[in-house]
């Protein structure tokens, strides 16, 4: 038999936990077709691995990238970081179920979370569909660098039963118009559908509409998300993703008793989104967090946290800053064009707000914390083309203020101002700390999978898709406080398996063949503590990315699309749908 090619002399870290071993691997029509001793010149063509580790590509279950699939058919920067399985959907952000009269106003929904321009969406996206199975059926058409998987996002849901108007305002429900609910999300998953997603963020949603307004989920009524449950429940298939907030001013009691009905109520794993151990926050937050998890699940409630791994900062300019609207006077100075922004920040009586609204937030998420909170923490990155203020580039925000006598808002205000906008920071607000063993900690646990990437959105302030290279650069050969095994299980395997994707994230005869093979010693996200700045999206749009170094080679489904970061241009992913039901959390667990 010869082989399309063959994978010589690499260590093979299946996925499934068992010890690393030195191995040649086969692949035939897209399958793994053989992991052993293999002759020489069986293979079409070698791939010598000596020195390097051959893994199963990893399986980002939390990704947006619904808009720049249209684009961008690999997934970048996912793909660079050997992700060859994306999941989209997230959230309950997409673009279906969707009537045409609501194509550019769902474009708008987008722009302000996903921080993708409407003029990049409208050029690059072809709409050729209406319904939810019409959606997927354009995903199999459309070339796909690498696996995709789509949950039924219920923004969309909502607003093609309801109408904008009444989905954004929350109105109650009727009967007619929840069974209709019930009937699309069946169909849905009767077409590929692997679930259904949401966030309830509530009135003071952090991640909202375009006009900064929360978006239809985040008031969604609680009936209507457990009639959806029902669905899941009769079909015994599926999976639920909700984001929550899990910090004032977000209502955590309330947001784990929902997750608790929604997994009793389907009967089906339930995704939290998303648990971290945060520079910014007391270490004990998600360690409690990580105890209730473990406390549903010994109660039969099958609830999985969605993990931080990455030492992730943001950058950003109150031009694309939105990630402070659970606070009604932000929210309020981040609309509008510059002109408008800045009048508004300039309002009588508006800065007085912004410091009290910004003490008593940051204050609420960690007691004691100094004036403005994690403001002061802000590092000014750059001033722009303001030579009259380059003295306070690299300096702290609170350090700032202390020299000219100032609140650390007054100080981020005034340099925002003084700068015409064109103030850049950097924050650590959303990184995970700096000690190893608190993220290790996370990392190992079997009800905890890593990535919550965002891959695709937010792509203003940050990428968090290099997180496979953060947590096998850090934590497993840096810090060698996670294994190669467990990293790889809980980096494909497991993610596979709670997706119900059985034949996917592991390295086994008769799998389908996406495979990594990187050097361990090499491994290294680039720029590591920078981004870089791509104007790569249609109508010249831009956003920050990282790339990686060390991974030799990338395939999907037996096909290579990048050798050390250059994509081949080939097109070999899948869309991949449930072919059974999941297995329980508690049995993989105990693999």
């Amino acid at each position: 038999m010869t082989y399309d090619f063959v994978i010589r002399n690499g260590t093979v870290v299946d996925g499934l936990r068992l010890p690393r071993f030195r191995a040649d691997l086969a692949v035939k029509d897209g399958k793994i077709a053989r992991i052993g001793r293999i002759p020489a010149g069986a293979g079409a063509k070698d791939y010598d691995a000596t020195g390097l580790i051959v893994a199963p590509g990893f399986v980002d279950l939390h990704t947006h990238y619904d808009a720049q699939l249209h684009w961008d058919p690999w997934c970048t920067s996912g793909s660079w970081h050997g992700v060859t399985t994306v999941v989209m959907g997230n959230c309950g952000f997409g673009f279906a179920p969707m009537n045409a009269a609501d194509r550019e106003r769902s474009m708008l929904s987008m722009t302000r979370t996903e921080q993708i321009s409407l003029e990049a969406m409208q050029a690059g996206m072809t709409i050729d569909w209406i319904t939810f199975p019409e959606y997927l059926d354009s995903l199999r058409r459309m070339p796909k660098g690498v696996n995709i998987a789509s949950y039924m996002p219920l923004n969309p849901l909502l607003i093609y039963v309801k109408g904008m108007e009444a989905a954004k305002a929350g109105t109650p429900t009727s009967p007619d118009q929840q069974r209709r609910m019930q009937a699309l999300l069946h169909e849905a998953m009767d077409a590929g559908a692997i679930g259904f997603s949401l966030q309830r963020l509530g009135p003071k949603s952090a991640q909202a509409d375009y006009d900064g307004t929360p978006m239809p989920t985040d008031l969604m009524s609680d009936e209507d998300i457990y009639a959806l449950c029902d669905v899941l429940r009769e079909r015994d298939q599926g999976l639920v993703q909700i984001t929550h907030g899990d910090r004032p001013p977000f209502d955590k009691d309330y947001a784990r008793h929902i997750t608790e009905q929604v997994a009793a109520r389907s009967g089906r794993p339930v995704i939290w989104t998303a648990i971290a151990a945060f520079q910014d926050a007391d270490p004990e937050i998600a360690r409690d967090l990580q105890r209730w998890i473990h406390d549903c699940n010994r109660r039969g409630l099958r609830v999985v946290g969605q993990g931080h791994v990455n030492r992730q900062f943001t950058d950003f300019s109150l031009m694309q800053w939105s990630l402070f609207d659970a606070m009604d006077s932000w929210n309020y100075c981040t609309q509008g064009d510059k002109a408008e922004r800045m009048r508004r920040m300039n309002e009588p009586g508006m800065r007085d707000r912004l410091r009290e609204e910004s003490d008593s937030y940051f204050g609420a998420i960690q007691p004691g914390a100094e004036p403005g909170g994690l403001v002061s923490r802000y590092t000014v990155g750059s001033v722009g083309d303001h030579p009259e203020l380059k003295a306070y580039e690299g300096r702290t925000i609170q350090d700032v203020a202390l020299e000219r006598g100032e609140h650390p808002v007054d100080t981020f205000c005034e340099l925002a101002l003084a700068s015409d906008f064109d103030l850049l920071i950097r924050s650590w607000q959303f990184a995970v700390t700096e000690d190893a063993a608190e993220v290790a900690n996370l990392m190992n646990d079997p009800y905890i999978l890593p990535g919550a990437s965002d891959g695709g959105a937010h792509t203003k302030f940050f990428n968090s898709s290099s997180y496979p290279t953060e947590f096998l650069s850090w934590l497993v050969r840096e810090k060698q406080l996670v294994s190669y095994e467990e990293a790889h299980y809980h980096l494909s395997y497991l993610p596979a398996q709670m997706l119900g994707i059985s034949d996917r994230g592991a390295l086994r005869e008769g799998a389908p063949a996406d495979i990594v093979v990187y050097d361990p010693e090499q491994l290294e996200r680039v720029p590591k503590w920078q981004y870089e700045v791509l104007h790569d999206q249609p109508a010249n749009d831009w956003r920050r990315v990282q790339r990686a170094i060390g991974y030799r080679w990338t395939f999907v489904n037996g096909q290579l699309i990048f050798t050390d970061g250059e994509c081949s241009g080939t097109t070999p992913g899948e869309l991949l749908t449930l072919a059974a039901p999941i297995e329980s959390v508690e049995a993989l667990a105990a693999e």
